[in-house]
């Protein structure tokens, strides 16, 4: 028996790939101009507190974009709906990780070819 993915499944995942390369690209931006934004943390307990707070934010913001709505479906019942939507998701996001990768070899390799 053949399991297809609809439109609407492949709309969903799409629109959480799209939430998470947001949210990560918002943090990456807040983590790269640190020091602009808030000035230099003096050693202490405020860094580590600070890395910590946005790293648990950062893992309960994920698992909502990433479960919600599979867990939500799988315990309205729709249990095959659900498993995949996660996959789906998964194997988007999986996609756009690789093709980051990719990039960012192919710029490495780039600007290392220009210095010589």
């Amino acid at each position: 028996m053949k399991h297809y993915i609809n439109q609407q499944t492949l709309g969903q995942a799409a629109l959480s790939v799209a939430g998470v390369i947001i949210y990560i690209g918002l943090v990456s931006l807040v983590l790269f101009n640190g020091d602009r934004l808030f000035g230099s943390i003096q050693a202490g307990a405020w860094g580590p507190f600070l890395f910590l707070l946005l790293f648990v934010l950062s893992a309960a913001v994920m698992g909502l974009l990433l479960l919600g709505r599979p867990a939500y479906l799988f315990l309205n019942g729709n249990k095959q709906e659900a498993v995949t939507l996660l996959v789906t998701t998964v194997v988007g996001l999986f996609m756009v990780t690789t093709l980051a990768f990719i990039v960012v070899a192919v710029n490495s390799a780039a600007s290392g070819i220009m210095r010589r």
